[in-house]
């Protein structure tokens, strides 16, 4: 049977797709089994592969997880590849998609005349250190204390028709389209950070999945799995927000069909 890791961190527990993961995974012919990516004593040589899935903890030590991630592609096989892995834990990647995204302002200096900013770090995930204020003075002065942190900052408006119209995410394994849901917006008033419970399932507009498409090709790499994440803009025309690559939630339990789904994306590319 092929023996595949299911890279995590060390409150595990808190990861809900694991156990479901594990058991698609078996019902496909693959032994699966749940390791911290940070533990010194896990072999990752007699893995067949290294499956990157909930390793949260990685945006307080990018460069230590992306040395973990060089030295297992050394000895076994990492989806998604380590080349993703490096591009996508950094923000920045945006600006090199060539497709629509939320506008985004790269520094503390020159903000533009917005509503309301969002402000936050380009390594960052879960909505953690992330800020929404419509006073531009207090922006610029978190973005400058992200500078004087030696974290460069990101400064977005934030969009009004995320609390009506939702953010839309498309689930993608090896590349094809599984399921898609409605995501409650994190920053709105009330909101949790990191609170999925409002997600359901949604059925995407052509326009979207035409714009999640052609996002992925963007993408040279395989990709075991993708999330590509969507807003529209007040003209109503879609735009990416993110491009989840490195460790997302996959929304597996809205979606009854997406776990097996999964596990037969992970066969084939093994």
């Amino acid at each position: 049977m092929t023996l595949c890791a299911y890279a995590t961190f060390e409150n595990f527990s808190e990861d809900d797709e694991l156990d479901l993961v594990l058991t698609a995974w078996k019902e496909a012919g693959i032994d699966g089994r749940a390791e911290r990516w940070d533990d010194p004593a896990v072999d990752w040589s007699v893995y067949d592969a290294v499956v990157v899935r909930s390793v949260w903890d990685y945006i307080l030590r990018r460069e230590e997880f992306l040395a973990w991630a060089r030295g297992v592609e050394s000895v076994t096989r990492l989806l998604n590849p380590y080349a993703v892995l490096e591009s996508n834990t950094d923000k920045t990647y945006l600006r090199d998609l060539g497709v629509p995204i939320v506008p985004t302002h790269w520094s503390s200096r020159g903000l533009p005349d917005w509503p309301e900013y969002v402000v936050k770090p380009t390594v960052s995930g879960g909505a953690r250190d992330t800020v929404r204020t419509a006073d531009r003075a207090e922006a610029e002065a978190l973005a400058a204390a992200l500078e004087a942190a030696g974290r460069a900052p990101m400064v977005q408006p934030y969009l009004d028709m995320v609390e009506s119209e939702g953010e839309t995410s498309l689930l993608f394994f090896n590349r094809r389209l599984s399921h898609a849901v409605r995501r409650k917006p994190m920053l709105a008033r009330g909101a949790g950070s990191g609170d999925i419970s409002g997600a359901g399932l949604r059925t995407p507009a052509p326009d979207q999945v035409d714009l999640a498409e052609k996002v992925l090709t963007a993408v040279p790499h395989v990709l075991l799995y993708a999330r590509v994440d969507l807003v529209r803009l007040p003209g109503g025309a879609p735009a990416v927000i993110e491009l989840e690559l490195t460790e997302p939630s996959l929304y597996l339990h809205h979606e009854p069909s997406a776990a097996a789904s999964f596990a037969r994306a992970l066969r084939e590319l093994l």
